[in-house]
């Protein structure tokens, strides 16, 4: 079986079943996120192990001396009817099958094929515990949905220099906005050129590429850093970075370049300035340490211009290292960020709609998500046939099922304005459909939520408010007016006495405070 032309063969089954098993996997319906995440893992190994053979048989093909030579040995070329080699290779394979009859080739290679076509959900009951890509994901991130960057908002906001420190979410909004400009260039070269700085950019590239290949492992992110590099490269080179450009010498009030002490090999801007230094002990020890010398320091760059220094990355000194790798590594940053626009915006929502709930409601979620996924439901001939019924119901308009399961008439659709849509901005942009729908669920717990985490109460003053912005104009409105009374149902609290009797809780106090109650 070590024949090299059996090697090249079975490595050409192998990557034609691998080919197989990849459209098998890519082919299976994204049921959640979960399910969706371990198909693009499965066919992510795949196509690793496909690379593996084809560039292993590469190497095969390329070696023509031993194909040669395997070949004239089993064709057996200028000798007559000499297939020895042939027949003792055949009595070789005969041995080996009569010695062990039930193994069959490329056992191995079966069991490794069969690995990636069991689907989700075919293994064990404890698969939440053993489903290793789970255990890529931490909780905040939820399998790959939303990004976790509360270390790296802390290293941010722990920069020197950086100025008014942003929350959470506007640090978020700093990471969005890397779409349209590198990310934190409005930062000042102070705080960029810090080490913390480095030490920060560093992380989060890192944080963001492990995530990259994590969530998206289809993504061919590799390729796409090796352009970034590329790219920094180049304009690194003719000094074209964004916020990174080396600075220009300044000049006098003449347009020169200043004046030029050759003893002190310092520039200075105004002449009012070197002459004061040509008192000083430093120039009068220059000076002479100047005359004693046999080639006295001339500046390089003419007469009275000051010497202009260049980096580049293909010399650069330690003084200046840090600053290439913060520069170097914001551009890499950079182009991931454009990658994670998307996953971006629904961690800032995921985070907004957090905000809005309550400590019991966060803990009531974070049970739900600790327990087990539901079993499959019954598919027995009778629910088949109920499910079938169900999807042969013609609806092309899309219209609006009603009690008994089928489409309301069209007529009693026009009627209730059930196409009309009506978006609210206060309940995270949610749409309501028909006129009925939309005056209801201003007092539904969607549309209170979002009135409470804007600080205002869910009165009758602000019925017909969809917008944040005009909500907040008239919650200040009413206050100008002296309209606090609206205020104070959100903090009104009906409280029982002993003998059944109902009092506000400003009431209460005060009767309880005289003891009466």
């Amino acid at each position: 079986m070590d024949s090299l032309l059996e090697v090249q063969r079975q490595t050409h089954e192998e990557i034609e079943r691998f080919d197989t098993a990849l459209y098998t996997v890519l082919s299976r319906p994204p049921l959640n996120q979960e399910a969706s995440l371990q198909n693009e893992h499965k066919a992510s190994q795949i196509l690793d192990r496909i690379v593996a053979r084809a560039t292993a048989l590469n190497s095969l093909y390329e070696d023509e001396d031993a194909r040669n030579a395997e070949s004239e040995s089993l064709s057996a070329q200028g000798k007559a009817n000499d297939l020895s080699e042939f027949y003792a290779r055949l009595v070789k394979i005969q041995e080996h099958y009569g010695k062990y009859p039930d193994s069959t080739p490329g056992g191995g290679f079966d069991l490794e094929l069969a690995s990636f076509l069991d689907g989700p959900g075919q293994e064990d009951e404890d698969y939440d515990e053993e489903d290793p890509i789970a255990l890529l994901f931490s909780g905040e991130e939820s399998y790959g949905r939303y990004l976790d960057l509360y270390s790296n908002h802390t290293a941010f906001t722990n920069i020197k220099n950086v100025g008014k420190r942003p929350t959470y979410l506007q640090y978020l909004d700093l990471l969005i906005a890397a779409q349209s400009q590198p990310v934190h260039s409005d930062l000042s070269k102070e705080a960029r050129f810090t080490k913390d700085y480095e030490n920060y950019i560093k992380e989060l590239h890192s944080y963001l590429l492990s995530f990259v290949k994590k969530s998206q492992p289809l993504h061919d992110v590799e390729s796409e850093q090796k352009r970034a590099d590329e790219e920094f490269k180049k304009k690194w080179d003719a000094n074209e970075i964004a916020g990174w450009e080396a600075e220009k010498p300044k000049t006098d009030a003449n347009g020169g370049a200043g004046i030029w002490c050759a003893a002190c090999q310092k520039h200075y801007s105004k002449q009012t300035v070197y002459d004061a230094h040509l008192t000083s002990k430093k120039h009068v020890k220059a000076s002479q340490k100047q005359a004693t010398s046999d080639a006295p320091p001339v500046n390089p760059n003419g007469k009275d211009a000051p010497e202009v220094h260049t980096i580049s990355l293909s010399q650069t000194s330690s003084a200046t290292n840090r600053i290439v790798n913060s520069a170097y590594y914001t551009h890499l940053t950079t182009s991931l960020l454009v990658t994670l626009v998307p996953v971006l915006n629904e961690t800032k929502s995921n985070v907004e709609r957090k905000f809005s709930l309550t400590a019991r409601e966060r803990e009531q979620e974070l049970t739900e998500k600790a327990q087990p996924p539901p079993p499959p439901a019954n598919t027995d001939g009778a629910a088949d046939e109920e499910e079938e019924e169900e999807e042969r119901i013609y609806n092309p308009l899309k219209l609006p099922l009603g009690w008994d399961g089928k489409p309301i008439p069209y007529w009693l659709y026009k009627l209730h304005g059930l196409g009309v849509e009506y978006k609210c901005e206060i309940c995270s942009d949610h749409v309501y459909m028909g006129r009925k729908n939309f005056d209801r669920h201003f007092q539904e717990s969607r549309h209170a939520f979002g009135m409470r985490a804007l600080g205002l109460p869910n009165t009758k003053h602000f019925h017909e408010i969809t917008r944040i912005e005009d909500a907040l104009s008239l919650a200040e409105k009413l206050k100008q007016e002296g309209r606090n009374e609206i205020f104070e149902q959100e903090t009104m609290e009906e409280l029982e006495d002993d003998e059944g009797n109902v009092y506000n809780r400003k009431t209460y106090e005060d009767l309880k405070k005289q003891g009466i109650i």
